[in-house]
């Protein structure tokens, strides 16, 4: 079914009738064509900084500086010979290096947003279910992936293009964490905060050439052209920030943490309104250092809690508990693991109920939760990749298996990658880039440079079809692979890699999943730019949901306009999925992709 665009200010809905009449052209392409540039304006437009620390201005993120190589299938008998895209690079007048923006719109377009998201018909619309008019711009969906999806790309749809690249401001040239995605600002100029708005990308980053600094500046990009709306100064540069209404204002907040000194790894939990003005800071000081932030109801009582670094906190930054011994416990899940309604806190070898009280605690070292049904039994595991390996334990905190399949210590994908109704685990291990069934037998396997071994993973299916795409960056470049570990887009990227990932969301509100990665100098001094976003060139990527709130986002964990479900749907009865993009059907909620 082909994209098809609407007005952003509110989203209309569209007859199965009108979506055929557009045609397929759209995607007809021949499978075996390369990619070529598109025309390229040679202007700029500046952006200003409208937030704290305004009165500064900066050049518009510019497109594609960098180049790709991509096959034109994720097809498993994909025999494409790879292409190169290159956007030729200019300097501007303030000598930043870039090369010229690229028109986000397809040739036959002009509009530029969508009504694909989370909900189930528009404004001004009717619901299937009661012919009542609904509003697209709010949530309607309950996250209970029931509806199967229909769109699906045409198979030549990895014809990658930059839509826009970021290149830091104010010397802020290092990016070293995972971005979050959420509505920030009214875009459309209607007084509210909503879908019909354009998707804003949060993060923190830092000056050059440190190879880790703890202090630094985050900025609020538009998703769209990556014009930063506004910077908050002295965050945490490598702390993994959250986005979600822990007021139930109807507003997302923004969650990261102060150091306590410039460059400390000590500080305090931060919240920061839409806006970037300081809502509070903890009184609580507590190592922040390279940590990611989760949230979610643990107690199900309607306010929001915050976990940081084996630390809990209530919605007003009030430190609740602290785990005993969590100073190696950086990325924490939250997951419902007895099926109480209430939260475990999951720091990886050790698990607390909401209360602080231990749940479970195993002797297999430090390392990385996530969280899914692996054995087919309807009940979650906890899947912790460690410096020695893989280990699973029971929901009832049962040891099942410990440090298996060699030394992995990057946070793992948890996704079905070949459509077989079943879940399979990605994740890398330094040299080599893996998906293995849940019997940690390998399906594949590809070469990737990561000496820390750090870099985490996550997936997306891109085309539709039933199979997801893995995803993972490692020192000096972005992958996509397909189903048969082949990878379908290469580009340059540069990082000491942290946890941080590329993640998909559809930042721009057009319809089609984009991808956003960042960059530091990493060990090659890598001149990519801070912040990147890669789109399909005609825009063919399928629907996905227009938010990404944390490290260990796993979709049923937040509505897409930032709300915390009170009693959070289980992800593994739904989605079984983790670390991953879910899939939306145009004009409707999340659903799940049908086997081909």
């Amino acid at each position: 079914m082909p994209i098809l665009r609407l007005e952003p200010s509110r989203a209309v809905l569209v007859l199965s009738a009108l979506l055929a009449a557009c045609g397929d052209d759209v995607g007809g392409d021949d499978a075996t064509s390369s990619p070529t540039a598109p025309t390229l304006p040679a202007t700029s437009t500046a952006a200003t900084d409208t937030g704290p620390g305004a009165g500064t201005t900066q050049d518009a993120p510019t497109g594609g500086s960098v180049s790709m190589s991509a096959t034109g299938s994720s097809g498993a008998d994909e025999s494409t010979s790879p292409a190169t895209l290159t956007g030729g690079p200019t300097t501007d007048t303030t000598g930043i290096t870039s090369t010229e923006p690229i028109d986000t719109t397809s040739p036959d377009d002009t509009t530029a947003t969508t009504a694909a998201g989370d909900s189930s018909s528009s404004e001004g619309g009717e619901s299937s279910s009661t012919g009542a008019p609904v509003d697209l711009c709010k949530v309607q969906d309950d996250m209970d992936a029931m509806v199967p999806c229909t769109d699906e790309a045409p198979p030549n749809s990895f014809e990658p293009d930059v839509q826009w690249a970021w290149p830091g401001q104010d010397g802020d040239t290092q990016v070293a964490v995972t971005p979050v995605i959420v509505n920030l600002t009214d875009d459309n100029g209607d007084g509210a905060i909503d879908l019909c708005d354009i998707p804003d990308i949060v993060v923190p980053a830092y000056p050059g050439p440190s190879y880790l600094n703890f202090s630094g500046n985050l900025y609020v990009l538009d998703g769209a052209t990556g014009t930063v709306h506004y910077k908050v100064a002295n965050v945490g540069a490598v702390t993994y920030p959250a986005v979600a209404d822990i007021d139930n204002d109807g507003l997302p907040e923004i969650l990261t943490a102060r150091p306590s000194a410039m460059g400390a790894s000590d500080g305090f939990l931060l919240a920061l309104e839409h806006d970037g003005t300081q809502k509070w800071q903890s009184a609580t000081q507590y190592a922040i250092g390279s940590a990611a932030i989760a949230v979610a109801d643990i107690d199900h009582d309607g306010d929001v809690e915050i976990v940081h670094h084996g630390s809990v906190f209530d919605h007003n930054g009030a430190l609740l508990w602290t785990a005993p011994n969590a100073g190696g416990a950086y990325v924490n899940t939250i997951a419902d693991l007895d099926g109480d309604d209430n939260m475990e806190i999951i720091l990886g070898p050790t698990a607390y109920r909401f209360d602080g009280s231990p749940y479970y605690s195993v002797a297999i070292g430090d390392g990385h939760p996530q969280v899914a049904d692996l054995d087919a039994d309807g009940m979650p595991e906890v899947l912790v990749v460690t410096t020695q390996g893989l280990s699973l334990i029971e929901h009832t905190g049962t040891l099942t298996y410990s440090n298996q399949a060699g030394a992995i210590w990057q946070p793992a994908a948890i996704h079905d990658f070949d459509g077989d109704l079943a879940p399979e685990i990605a994740a890398g291990s330094g040299s080599a880039y893996r998906v293995l069934e849940t019997n940690l037998m390998a399906k594949w396997s590809a070469p990737v440079q990561d000496s820390s071994g750090y870099a985490s993973s996550t997936a997306f299916d891109f085309l539709g079809d039933g199979t997801a795409e893995a995803m993972y960056a490692d020192e000096v470049s972005l992958f996509i692979f397909n189903g048969m570990g082949q990878p379908l887009l290469t580009t340059p990227r540069g990082s000491w890699t942290q946890w941080e990932m590329p993640i998909v969301a559809d930042v721009d509100n057009d319809g089609s999943a984009e991808i956003v990665v960042v960059s530091n100098l990493g060990y090659n001094n890598s001149q990519a730019p801070p912040v990147q976003v890669v789109r399909d060139k005609l825009d063919r990527w399928i629907p996905a949901r227009r938010i990404w709130n944390q490290h260990t986002y796993h979709v049923t964990n937040v509505r897409e306009d930032g709300t915390i479900p009170q009693f959070e749907p289980k992800s593994w009865t739904k989605f079984n999925t983790f670390r991953t993009q879910a899939q939306v059907s145009l004009g409707g909620g999340v659903c799940l992709p049908e086997p081909q």
